[in-house]
C-alpha cells in the first residue's frame, strides 16, 4: 500500500519518490521543510520546488493529474559574461558556431497546459492570475491543443508590467516574446532552427535573432549588437549553442546596468546588495574589454555615479519632506475579478501594495498599483529623525 504525506498535500510518495528519481526520505524531508510545496487556491495540486533538489531546478512545477505526474522544469539559470571574448572562447570551444539572440527586459515566464488550462509560472513556480490571463489573450492557444507536452519560456515585456515595466520596446501594454522551448519532464529544449521554425508556425512572437557567427568572430560582432542595443537602453544579448546543447551565457550594455541601478538605488534599503555591487563590477570589466580611452571612461564613471546618487538624493529629500517612496506600475486586465486575484496574489508574496480605482480604457481596466518599499522609507526617516546608519 503507498503511503500518503501526512500535511495538507495529497502525494503518493512511493510513485512520486520514483518519478523525481529521489528516495523516499528525501523526498517526504522536501515536503516537511516547505521546499516542496503547493501553489495557492484552486491550484494546490500544483507542486513548486522552492530551491534546486539535485537534478531538479528550482521552480519546477509538479503536477498531479489523476495518477499520472508532470514535471514542468524551471528555467536554468543564464550564467553573466564578464570578459565576452574569453568566455565565449572558454565555453563554447566545442562548438562550431554561436547563436545570438536579444535579451529582453521584463520577467521570466513559462507557459503550459495543465490539467485542460493554460497557465503562466513566474520564475519561482507561481501561477500568476495576471500573467495567465494575458498569456491567454496574446497567444496562439492552438500551440498547447497540438503540443500539450511542451513549454513555452517567454519574456513578458511593456509598459502594463507589475514587476519590470519597460517603455523602451514600442509596446502599447504587454506583450509575450519566446526565447526557449522546452519539453515537459525532461526540460529538454528545442533547437534554434527548430524553435523559430514552431514559433512562426503558430504566429508566436519571438525575441529578436541577430544571426549566427563563428566562435572566434562572436565577441566583435556582439559588441558591435551592445552598442545598437545600449543607445536605444535595451539590455542585452544571450549567446547560444545552435543545438541548444551547452548552456547559454547572458551579457548585458552598460545603459541596462545603469538603469537596474537607477531603480534599485531608488530604495536603497530594500535592495540586495549583491544586485547593487555585481552590477558596479559588469561596468569595470566592461570598460577594460572595450579598452576605453580617458574621455569614454570618464562617460562611463559619470553615467554611473548618476545612476547611483540622483535617485537616492531624490528619495532622501522625498521622505524629508513627508512623501512615502512607491514603486508605481500598472496592469491592464479585462476583468476587475483578475485585479482582485492578482492583489490577493501580491499579498500572499507579503508585497505591500495600494491598487488604485480602476479607468475603463475600450474593453479593459487600468489598474494603477503603488508598490511600498517599507525598508527604505522607514530607514530614511529614522535618519533624518538623528538615528545613525
Amino acid at each position: 500500500m503507498s503511503k500518503k504525506t501526512d500535511q495538507k498535500i495529497p502525494l503518493d510518495i512511493n510513485k512520486t519518490a520514483s518519478y523525481l528519481d529521489i528516495s523516499e526520505k528525501r523526498l517526504e524531508k522536501l515536503i516537511e521543510r516547505r521546499i516542496l510545496t503547493a501553489n495557492w487556491g484552486k491550484y494546490r495540486q500544483l507542486l513548486r520546488f522552492d530551491k534546486k533538489v539535485s537534478h531538479i531546478e528550482e521552480g519546477s512545477v509538479l503536477n498531479q493529474q489523476s495518477n499520472e505526474l508532470e514535471l514542468v522544469r524551471g528555467f536554468p539559470k543564464i550564467r553573466r559574461a564578464l570578459l565576452l571574448e574569453s568566455a565565449i572562447i572558454k565555453n563554447f570551444e566545442t562548438a562550431d558556431s554561436v547563436a545570438i539572440e536579444e535579451k529582453m527586459n521584463g520577467y521570466n515566464v513559462r507557459a503550459a497546459e495543465i490539467n485542460g488550462e493554460v497557465l503562466a509560472f513566474t520564475r519561482g513556480g507561481l501561477v500568476c492570475p495576471y500573467t495567465t490571463e494575458k498569456v491567454r489573450e496574446l497567444i496562439n492557444l492552438d500551440f498547447f491543443r497540438d503540443h500539450p507536452d511542451l513549454v513555452l519560456c517567454a519574456e513578458m515585456v511593456g509598459p502594463d508590467n507589475p514587476y519590470v515595466p519597460k517603455d523602451i520596446y514600442n509596446i502599447d501594454s504587454l506583450q509575450f516574446f519566446v526565447f526557449d522551448i522546452r519539453k515537459k519532464n525532461t526540460g529538454k529544449p528545442y533547437s534554434i532552427d527548430e524553435k523559430r521554425k514552431l514559433a512562426d508556425e503558430y504566429g508566436l512572437a519571438q525575441v529578436k535573432f541577430f544571426g549566427e557567427y563563428p566562435v572566434r568572430d562572436a565577441s566583435q560582432k556582439i559588441m558591435k549588437i551592445i552598442e545598437e542595443l545600449g543607445k536605444d537602453k535595451r539590455e542585452g544579448v544571450v549567446v547560444k549553442d545552435p543545438e541548444m546543447v551547452l548552456q547559454p551565457m547572458k551579457y548585458t550594455t552598460s545603459q541596462s546596468n545603469c538603469a537596474d541601478l537607477e531603480h534599485a538605488f531608488k530604495f536603497y534599503n530594500d535592495t540586495g546588495r549583491d544586485y547593487l555591487f555585481s552590477r558596479i563590477v559588469r561596468e569595470g570589466f566592461q570598460s577594460v574589454e572595450w579598452n576605453e580611452n580617458d574621455e569614454e571612461l570618464q562617460k562611463r564613471c559619470i553615467q554611473l555615479g548618476q545612476s547611483i546618487l540622483i535617485p537616492m538624493v531624490e528619495t532622501i529629500n522625498k521622505v524629508g519632506c513627508g512623501e512615502r517612496i512607491t514603486d508605481d506600475v500598472q496592469i491592464r486586465v479585462k476583468s476587475l475579478h483578475t485585479a482582485g486575484k492578482f492583489k490577493n496574489y501580491l499579498q500572499r508574496l507579503g508585497v505591500e501594495a495600494v491598487f488604485e480605482e480602476p479607468v475603463k480604457e475600450d474593453d479593459q481596466y487600468l489598474v494603477r498599483i503603488k508598490k511600498l518599499n517599507k525598508s527604505t522609507n522607514d530607514k530614511t526617516e529614522s535618519i533624518w529623525k538623528g538615528d545613525y546608519w
